[in-house]
């Protein structure tokens, strides 16, 4: 027998959707209080369908408001409902599928993938038979909507669908949507590629079909329905990502067909058809398909990087000041700390923060984040990254017109342009350079904010160069404007300046220090003035600028004009203000870079620093023991403050000390690397390896219970935690000299396993991956050679090979202390790799005479242990330039 509703109980369900659709909160909050009562009952969830299916008298938004009330309790708390309304819910959903009302159709769609994602694929084995069978139907309504349904289920159960879970359905239902490319509804046509597109990336099934997908695909190029040509250029792109062989017989028309849905007059297909090209610079064969088409394709790209007319109302292109109005809480988006890693210093490379040279001006928040001009942008880097200077002959003649268009929309396309290649065709732009900076910087005051922000971006891309030429030329006058531009009366001008200048500062480094004064007087006064967005990104150019010049900022009247607004700030925010992420960055900074200068304000940030740890902590504990009653708290903070209390500790060295004497850090440190989120301990680590620096008299006590918890953090699946603990223990190593032995045995096997990993990828973390460990390595030998130099085999060539690429300094100094005591123990153990070792000590520049000593001890011993004969075999085998130098250095 069929469920029926009772009248009274229908008319109240009615009244609730009828209530729920007003404005006002107080009767929000009563509809709210209502649902919760009536999912008391077992049958409320057969009401909310029946609307939605049965009641056509009533208005579409509330027949749907029902069904959307219902999806919600099935995600919620599907599994108690009764077995009875569960199935007139599922039977419901399947006989109306085809209602005549597409906002219906939709409804019940998204209602039946719902419970498919509830784990009801499974226990709903008549579903997708049904659905498929539906398909099929003469009513376009019934086939739609069945194919709506299809297409949520496939978005939200793609790897279900391919599993053997379910006997495979796809090897059934591909080649059924395959049928449907041809159908004569564009809507279908949509759905159907839709649904296939979905398996692009891993399915089985479609790779049995390929072929026929490709020729359905390239039957429906032209489709005059944007839907569709849309669908088509998704799947082309996701194509070339996985299929790339499948495509190269056809890639010459791919490349024509692209080109011009590249400016189809839809933009949301022109956009998906953009992404074409950033995905094709990713593979190898680029170069070898598309260098006979950029004639075509660059001036396309170019077109395509003009703000669009709803681009310009969107970011109120036309409000030249807004300076004085406050931003909306939603504009500013959440920022996320990146803990401390300890790098070593004086490394050969720098490491290029790319994340930020990626795309062009990243404020265009209010607009939908990616767009076709973004998306052009962002082609024309990587192609400029792939092709290099043999660009510039399609771009240069276009450029000359652009950046110097009376109309602002095209020169502000120009400077773009000038950008995005600024990576890619360095080399190539350089002639061109002395007049277009001067032209740029020009820019900077143009009236336009939008040039002028632009401009902002685009010079900041060319900065390494700037800095690269004598000062007075082109350093000073950038400098200069970008200083005004800071204080500009728009706010997408300040904030582009503010991250231009940032830029500027690590490239220029100590070279802005004649100019220290100036900089501060702009930075300060942009504090009085800025609202809340652009404060944050104020904080990350102070700090840039404080690790750029370093010391240099240590006098009297820099710290007068900076630190006075800064510790007003810090007064002002509240320990749960996130605000306080990017202010402890910044502070951390400066107080490394002031060192001593910061002592006077030292206790109330360091107090404040500790609190907020060990508030953290509390909230920790409390949400694990009772986490329905407590939120999780957001570790964020602990993590900024242990970072900002290691900038202190390495600022300040030993003046540190009285702090930590009247505090509890320790017992709070011993908790915070015990953490289970990785960020937290890493910089757990980093502090105690910058307080064993600054005074060890209180981190010594507590060795005997740390130093088990360092040896279990050396797993090198978690690269930066192990980095940083691996640094520590080769400074407690220093402190602790031959008291170090018991503890010997906890980390040197894991060091050993770390340093002889198989080469992977050197970024500048995995350079450090097996440097760290070269160091500790030899530091613990230095310490305890008795202990270490039986090992000497299983790690002298991985040693000899990580250390002789860095640079003289302390850490390698007292590493190779290490190895040469722990040879005099274990001779025999270095005998085997002894070419590795003169390789090694032939990267010295200038050592220290006494460590020099130990070089030429260790070398002649091995020389005449060998006897002359045999050493001139030997070292036949050095490459001449190592050859050279030992002859010089050590008489060998």
């Amino acid at each position: 027998m069929d469920w029926q509703p009772d009248e009274q109980g229908l008319q109240q369900v009615l009244q609730l959707l009828k209530d729920s659709q007003s404005p006002n909160t107080a009767t929000q909050r009563i509809v709210q209080d209502k649902l919760k009562q009536l999912n008391q009952f077992p049958d409320f969830n057969n009401y909310l369908i029946f609307v939605l299916t049965r009641l056509k008298s009533e208005d579409e938004p509330t027949r749907s408001l029902s069904g959307l009330i219902l999806k919600n309790n099935v995600k919620a708390h599907y599994q108690s409902f009764p077995q009875p309304v569960a199935e007139f819910i599922k039977q419901e959903c399947l006989n109306n599928i085809g209602d005549a009302s597409s906002l219906i159709r939709a409804t019940i769609g998204i209602l039946i993938t719902t419970i498919a994602s509830k784990g009801e694929l499974q226990m709903w084995p008549e579903l997708l038979p049904q659905l498929c069978n539906l398909l099929n139907s003469e009513d376009y309504n019934t086939c739609e909507g069945a194919f709506g349904a299809l297409q949520k289920i496939c978005e939200d159960s793609s790897e279900l669908l391919d599993s053997d879970a379910l006997n495979r359905p796809l090897n059934i239902m591909i080649p059924k949507f395959l049928q449907f490319f041809k159908h004569c509804s564009p809507k279908i046509r949509s759905h159907a590629i839709a649904c296939v597109n979905q398996f692009i990336m891993d399915a089985q099934a479609l790779m049995d079909n390929i072929d026929t997908f490709i020729e359905h695909l390239f039957a429906l190029a032209v489709d005059e329905d944007p839907e569709v040509r849309k669908n088509v250029c998704r799947a082309l792109v996701m194509l070339l990502e996985v299929r790339i062989d499948r495509l190269i017989p056809h890639m010459h028309s791919i490349i024509q067909y692209m080109l011009q849905r590249t400016q189809d007059n839809d933009e949301n297909v022109a956009l998906e058809a953009c992404e074409f090209w950033l995905t094709l610079a990713e593979q190898p064969i680029c170069k070898e398909v598309l260098s006979s088409h950029l004639v075509q394709l660059i001036p396309i790209l170019v077109n395509g990087m003009k703000y669009s007319e709803i681009d310009i109302i969107l970011l109120k292109g036309d409000v030249e000041e807004d300076e004085a109005v406050p931003d909306s809480e939603q504009d500013i988006k959440p920022r996320f700390h990146k803990s401390r890693t300890v790098t070593l210093p004086h490394e050969e490379e720098r490491s290029q923060d790319d994340e930020d040279g990626e795309d062009e001006d990243d404020d265009d928040d209010t607009l939908s984040d990616w767009n076709l001009r973004k998306c052009s942008a962002a082609a024309l880097d990587v192609l400029a990254n792939v092709f290099r200077d043999e660009l510039l002959p399609h771009l240069l003649p276009l450029l000359k017109g652009l950046l110097f268009h009376p109309e602002w929309v095209i020169k502000e396309s120009g400077i773009l342009v000038l950008g995005a290649i600024a990576e890619g065709c360095m080399q190539g732009m350089v002639p061109y350079l002395p007049e277009l900076i001067p032209h740029l910087i020009q820019c900077l005051s143009d009236k336009k904010a939008l040039v002028r922000s632009i401009a902002c971006w685009t010079l900041s891309r060319y900065a390494h160069w700037v800095v690269s030429q004598p000062p007075d030329m082109y350093l000073k006058p950038l400098m200069t404007e970008l200083l005004k531009r800071i204080l500009d009366s728009n706010k997408r001008v300040q904030e582009a300046a503010c991250s231009a200048f940032a830029t500027l500062e690590e490239e220029a480094c100590t070279e802005l220090v004649p100019y220290l004064s100036f900089i501060l007087d702009t930075l300060v006064f942009a504090f009085g003035k800025y609202q809340h967005k652009n404060l944050l990104i104020l904080y990350d150019a102070i700090g840039t600028l404080a690790d750029s010049v370093g010391h240099h900022l240590n006098q009297p009247e820099y710290i007068q004009k900076l630190m006075p607004p800064l510790i007003q700030k810090w007064n002002e925010l509240k320990d749960e203000d996130k605000d306080l992420f990017p202010l402890l960055e910044c502070l951390s900074s400066v107080a490394t870079a002031l060192q001593s200068g910061f002592l006077p304000y030292c206790e109330p940030v360091y107090q404040r620093c500790v609190t907020l740890v060990q508030k953290t902590l509390a909230q920790a504990m409390m949400y694990n023991q009772h986490p329905d009653q407590y939120e999780a708290p957001d570790k964020d903070f602990m993590i900024v403050a242990l970072d900002l209390l290691s900038g202190l500790a390495e600022g300040l060295g030993c003046h540190v000390e009285q702090l930590v004497a009247r505090s509890n850090i320790m017992t709070l440190l011993f908790q915070c690397m015990q953490d289970t989120m990785p960020e937290v301990r890493q910089s757990s680590f980093a502090l105690l390896g910058d307080l064993t620096k600054a005074c060890f008299m209180h981190v010594k006590p507590c060795i005997a219970e740390f130093m088990p918890i360092l040896g279990t953090n050396l797993n090198p699946e978690f690269i930066s935690v192990c980095n940083n603990a691996t640094w520590a223990i080769g400074e407690i190593c220093m402190q602790m000299g031959a008291e170090m032995q018991p503890y010997v045995q906890m980390v040197l096997n894991n060091l050993v396993e770390i340093i002889n990993r198989p080469n992977t990828p050197k970024t500048l973390l995995e350079n450090t991956l097996s440097l760290l460990p070269a160091i500790t390595i030899g530091r613990l030998g230095y310490v305890c050679p008795q202990e270490v130099a039986p090992m000497l085999q299983q790690f002298i060539r991985p040693w000899c090979t990580s250390l002789r690429n860095i640079r003289d300094n302390e850490e390698k100094d007292s590493a190779f202390r290490g190895i040469c005591v722990m040879i005099g123990v274990n001779p025999g153990g270095v005998v085997q790799d002894f070419i590795f070792f003169c390789d090694a000590v032939a990267s010295w520049v200038s050592p220290k005479d006494d460590l020099r000593d130990m070089f030429y001890k260790i070398l002649h011993g091995f020389k005449d242990q060998v006897g002359e004969e045999n050493w001139q075999q030997f070292s036949e085998q050095f490459p001449p330039l190592l050859k050279e130098r030992l002859a010089a250095f050590y008489g060998v």
